[in-house]
């Protein structure tokens, strides 16, 4: 239903599972294993698998935090895109790697659900893209500290909100890892 057109392939998203990001994070292990689970379907099926990966003070490159964590794999044909905003497409070549492969729908997964995931996902549905969301394969750390809700309140909050979410043309929408389809 994208609003781009020739764009009718499906790509995989993985956002930030780097070791600084998730190393805290609600369910962690449970949801890296999920997207290791899409990622091998995704693999089998010759759906692109894309990686993003955000750097900050916190996050310089090359530094331990700052690498994708060890239980998951890029190949050496995935592309890796490196960001510094929420908004994976902000200042990235992610938009021209998804064109290059004809893609108009993704995939989200990652982390941190309130801040990457949630503007990526809005930065592809206002870029024309269909953007759904793995309900189960996406995280966040606690953040009640700072006047956040609970990081599982904070994950089932952005499944209800997103799983309706539509613009004309484009579709949200979550699914659970099982049910994924590319």
């Amino acid at each position: 239903m994208t609003t781009l057109p020739n764009r009718p392939n499906t790509a995989l998203l993985i956002v930030d599972v780097q070791n600084g990001v998730v190393n805290t994070s609600h369910n962690r292990d449970e949801v890296i294993a999920n997207i290791n689970t899409l990622i091998a379907k995704a693999r089998t099926e010759a759906v692109p698998v894309i990686w993003v990966q955000h750097s900050s003070d916190e996050l310089k490159p090359d530094s331990a935090p700052w690498e994708y964590v060890p239980e998951l794999t890029r190949e050496a044909t995935e592309p890796l895109v490196h960001k510094r905003y929420g908004d994976s497409f902000e200042a990235t070549e992610l938009e021209s790697v998804l064109a290059e492969r004809g893609v108009g729908r993704l995939v989200v997964t990652g982390a941190q659900t309130d801040a990457c995931i949630r503007s990526t996902l809005h930065g592809a549905i206002v870029r024309g893209y269909d953007a759904t969301l793995v309900s189960d394969a996406h995280t966040t750390e606690d953040l009640t500290q700072y006047g956040a809700p609970a990081p599982q309140q904070v994950i089932a909050h952005t499944n209800l909100y997103w799983q309706w979410q539509e613009a004309p043309g484009r579709k949200g929408g979550t699914v659970t890892t099982a049910d994924v389809t590319f």
